[in-house]
């Protein structure tokens, strides 16, 4: 039996262990997570996660690493012990990454239209115009309800009791909330009287909701009920699975842009039924596949005149193309004068310190503190294009020292932070692992957060990384309900 002692925070104080105080009491939130600890055998949970690879192995929950030989058979790791999220922390999040969306839409509104936060200085001009994921075809446009970030994945850390900090915004095709459902549907199977026993405010909604605020933002001119279709580049896309999950759970189509044409003023779906015109596209490709006749003229994976069809008002395509700009990892840093700029108020959720190695002070300090800092590239995702100096060899800082000076606007540094720890099942048992948080927001005719998200978790003993291509894992996210 698992002992209260067999779990610890391993009397490192640096991280701030989400289940257990400084004494090794649990946490309220935690209490009844920990006396069930308490009850079961190595054995018992090492059986349930075979039951659950099994199960994720069976539904074809997989993700692909780029450039591995296995990258289609590969499951994402997943880890049975729930992380758990009070429902006054909860309240908080919550407040605040609604704050953070509205700030971040109206910043897109802002620099698509007049630039008023670049004329105030409050933002540099080049960090935007200058900025390869600025789409300067987008200016002037008014997408349906303003709204050009409908679907966002906010990254949080928590350092403290009271310190959550967003790491990044990803506002153009966020991914992981499949193995969101997915997770808890695991867990509801696996442990059904672990359920019994919390108040877990529901996820499974989510495909619902989803599918009425894509039909929110339907084009003015729409006649009855929005055709909805979404758009994937295809089997070997690493996020594939999501993008037929969330079709089948909307009841909707999932195309590629090979079954799509612009004709006659509309986009047309080719079906078993005919032909059938798409309102609302929700778009898993990045902007430059579009559409080969506005950007890439190599792309197969869009639709020729689909761009032209959407600055048209005939059709919506939702995340809205030019998002990227602000998700920029050069705009995060600005991301707390926007949401004053734009709310009048301060920020809820604070950023995580930033050296922009554009600039020549801060690109000097980088380069001095290689070794203490985390080295991002500015349009990096799936943790590549990084640099974790803690752990990084005398070589490997070397390489990067002189990507950094070749292209100092391609990189920003940040803290080598204290990521919280949470109970996880390990080879030698229950064992605290890094994590931290993925909230799925929705934004149409209101802003929807979803409770919860994707909790990631590095699974390796000691390591902060948690993106499953590097090695980590997720779990099911908890949030209590009064």
């Amino acid at each position: 039996m698992l002992k209260k002692q067999a779990y610890s925070s391993d009397g490192n104080p640096a991280f701030f262990d989400e289940m257990l105080v400084p004494d090794g009491e649990a946490r309220p939130a935690y209490r009844a997570l920990m006396d069930w600890l308490s009850r079961q055998s190595p054995g018992g949970i090492r059986t349930k996660q075979q039951e659950a690879d099994a199960i994720f192995r069976r539904l074809g929950i997989t993700f692909a690493v780029y450039g591995a030989e296995e990258a289609n058979e590969r499951l994402i790791p997943f880890d049975l012990i729930p992380r758990i999220i009070s429902a006054a922390e909860w309240r908080f999040l919550e407040r605040g990454i609604e704050q953070r969306v509205r700030a971040l839409n109206a910043f897109l509104y802002d620099i698509y239209h007049r630039q008023e936060i670049l004329r105030a200085g409050r933002v540099p001009a080049e960090m935007v115009n200058g900025n390869a994921a600025f789409l300067p075809e987008m200016m002037g446009f008014d997408p349906p309800r303003r709204v050009y970030a409908h679907i966002i994945g906010t990254d949080i850390v928590r350092t403290a009791d009271d310190g959550f900090f967003v790491l990044e915004d990803n506002l153009r095709t966020p991914s992981g909330v499949s193995y969101m459902l997915e997770n808890r549907e695991a867990m509801m199977h696996l442990f059904p009287e672990l359920f019994a026993a919390h108040r877990v405010a529901p996820v499974e909604r989510y495909p619902e909701l989803l599918r009425q605020t894509l039909e929110s933002v339907a084009p003015a001119g729409c006649e009855g009920d929005p055709m909805i279709a979404v758009l994937t580049p295809g089997i070997y896309n690493s996020a594939f699975f999501e993008h037929a999950f969330l079709a089948d759970q909307m009841g909707v189509e999932l195309v590629q842009g090979s079954d799509l044409v612009v004709e006659d003023g509309s986009l047309w779906m080719r079906t078993i039924r005919g032909r059938e015109r798409v309102d609302v596209l929700y778009r898993r490709v990045d902007d430059a596949f579009l559409d080969p006749l506005n950007f890439r003229p190599d792309s197969v994976l869009g639709v020729p005149g689909l761009f032209d069809l959407y600055r048209a008002g005939r059709v919506t395509i939702v995340n809205a193309p030019g998002t990227g700009i602000a998700d920029d990892k050069a705009i995060y840093a600005y991301v707390p004068e926007i949401i004053s700029f734009y709310t009048g108020e301060k920020p809820i959720l604070n950023n995580v310190h930033t050296w922009r190695c554009a600039e020549p002070d801060a690109c000097a300090y980088v380069l001095e503190h290689l070794a203490e800092l985390v080295v991002k590239e500015v349009h990096g995702s799936g943790g590549y294009g990084m640099l974790i100096g803690p752990r990084s060899t005398r070589q490997q800082r070397g390489e990067f020292a002189a990507r950094i000076r070749a292209r100092p606007a391609n990189y920003i540094a940040q803290p080598t932070l204290a990521l919280s720890t949470c109970p996880a099942f390990a080879a030698s048992g229950v064992s605290p692992r890094h994590v931290d948080l993925r909230p799925f927001v929705l934004v149409g005719d209101r802003i929807r957060v979803t409770p919860g998200g994707l909790t990631r978790v590095a699974l390796k003993k000691g390591s902060l990384v948690v993106n499953s291509s590097q090695g980590g894992g997720t779990k099911d996210t908890w949030v209590l309900e009064d």
